[in-house]
């Protein structure tokens, strides 16, 4: 029972002295940066909304304030995010057989996908920068549903992944 109470204490006067050599956020960033630049992300999808541009870029900034401790700045800043929406497909999948001989088969679900071609520049850490690396998910919808109807619950789900991943990409060095 006294070891373990040597121990212990040894390992209370000997946490300052460990503290001091490790660098981790709870948030999963591995940065010593203050400031991070989000530049617009451009549109260049030829289905998706016109806003969608706009709507990733402040997801995006409000994704990195609310999961770090950085400060969303308007130029300069030590980490800088640009890039563009490349793609916005709607396809068929999970075909299933057609009810008569002259009728098309069918698909069962229909496939959103978004792409995102990056850019990230770390000025403290300029290892860590990458050029045109791309980010991409997708979610499934019934075809039975118009995709108007399902867009924005689609959206905000396929987002929060590709945001996951940029994070992990960018600040988190995964």
């Amino acid at each position: 029972m006294k070891s373990n109470r040597v121990i212990a204490f040894v390992i209370l006067l000997a946490l300052p002295t460990i503290q001091g050599c490790i660098s981790y956020s709870f948030t999963g960033a591995a940065t010593t940066a203050k400031t991070i630049q989000v530049e617009d992300f451009f549109n260049n999808t030829d289905l998706g909304p016109a806003n969608l541009g706009q709507t990733f870029t402040n997801r995006l900034k409000e994704y990195f304030q609310q999961n770090s401790s950085l400060r969303v700045a308007k130029e300069n800043g030590e980490l800088q995010i640009e890039g563009m929406l490349t793609q916005y497909a709607v396809t068929p999948v999970a075909p299933v057989s057609g009810a008569s001989s002259n009728r098309a088969d069918l698909a069962a679900l229909t496939r959103l996908t978004i792409a995102v071609r990056v850019n990230y520049v770390d000025t403290l850490e300029p290892k860590n920068s990458f050029k045109d690396k791309t980010f991409s998910f997708y979610q499934d919808f019934p075809s039975t549903q118009d995709l108007s109807s399902v867009q924005e619950n689609l959206e905000r789900k396929i987002f929060d992944q590709i945001f996951i991943d940029i994070f992990n990409a960018t600040i988190a060095n995964w």
